[in-house]
């Protein structure tokens, strides 16, 4: 550790309000008690008023307003940041290890009290999300730091069923987390505009010489939610879906994009939508099929496309319980 590390290491520490000797906190640091006695001498310099208390209960200890320095965490500030870290930590947050290392710190220079308390917090939370590849981490390390750069990469892209499209030159103008996924927004050079990027379909990144200013009062967020909730000026055709079930299984349908963009009317066992019909005839079927009967849908196109898929399903399963019958009589014989 730098001498900055141990001297801020020291306050941290003393700052728990124990007083702590010498040869203490040079056993916690890993270092020698010199070091503590020159630390302690460059903070005495700098106006931190550390006292030295001899006797068998003495120690270094922090005394005045300084103790309440607003560089400092309380309680409430501690579980908030341990909480933060869960979250950002399993949605695949880039700087996961330097977030690690900084509530390792937190953790560290605390006292006994305060980390039992942080730890009963910690492990009251939990937080279940997809997990990222180590590739895709890295690529959004990348795509943070070139946001922050402005320097522009070179990018190939999978645009679906293992099709990959030709490499092209990306200003990457920052990274959202939205609904389970990473997307990166910016210039896309292949078509000359500003499109949004699914982290996991990319196949590979590089940095390039390129430089780039990223528009005034641009949002990323903002034109990633109008693509993904079409609220583009094209127009669409809409068709009125009017869906009836419990209402814990409606709220939880409400809860994803697809749907709940699109809510129009709502009641505690009845919701009404407006759907596009491109999505009613491709994903809408396909994502209720999972609710099988616990909702009853009032739209017959919807109802004869869940009906095309259940039989394409059962079809599927049939052969395949067929195939498996066909090699259990074969073992047999």
């Amino acid at each position: 550790m730098t001498k900055a590390d141990n001297m801020l290491s020291i306050l941290w520490m003393l700052r728990a309000g124990k007083r702590m000797t010498a040869t203490q906190l040079a056993d916690r640091l890993e270092v020698h008690v010199r070091t503590i006695y020159r630390c302690i001498e460059a903070l005495c310099a700098s106006g931190v008023p550390i006292v030295a208390e001899s006797g068998p209960n003495g120690g270094y200890y922090i005394i005045g307003p300084f103790v309440e320095s607003p560089l400092f965490f309380d309680s409430e500030e501690q579980k908030g940041l341990i909480h933060a870290s869960t979250f950002a930590q399993e949605a695949g947050y880039p700087h996961s290890e330097a977030l690690a290392r900084a509530m390792d710190k937190l953790k560290r220079y605390t006292n006994d009290e305060q980390l039992e308390q942080l730890e009963r917090h910690g492990d009251g939370l939990s937080v279940i999300y997809p997990p990222l590849a180590d590739k895709h981490r890295s690529f959004l390390q990348m795509l943070e730091q070139s946001a922050g750069e402005r320097r522009t990469l070179e990018m190939a892209y999978d645009r679906g069923k293992g099709e990959a499209s030709p490499p092209r030159l990306f200003n990457p103008y920052g990274i959202v987390y939205w609904k389970g996924n990473w997307y990166t927004v910016g210039h896309c050079s292949y078509r000359g505009e500003c499109r949004s990027f699914r982290v996991d379909r990319i196949l590979w990144l590089q940095t390039t010489e390129g430089r780039f200013e990223r528009p005034a009062g641009f949002s990323s967020k903002a034109f990633l939610l109008e693509q993904l909730l079409q609220r583009s000026s094209e127009l669409v055709m809409l068709e009125t879906v009017r869906i009836r079930g419990q209402e814990q299984v409606l709220n939880e349908l409400c809860r994803h994009w697809l749907f709940g963009h699109a809510l129009t009317e709502r009641q505690p066992e009845e919701a009404v939508f407006q759907l596009d019909h491109s999505m009613l005839m491709t994903y809408v079927p396909y994502f209720l099929m999972p609710y099988g009967t616990a909702l009853t849908i009032d739209s017959e196109l919807l109802v004869r496309k869940l009906a095309e898929a259940s039989s394409k399903l059962s079809a599927h399963y049939e052969t395949m319980l067929s195939n498996l019958e066909r090699r259990k009589e074969e073992t047999y014989e």
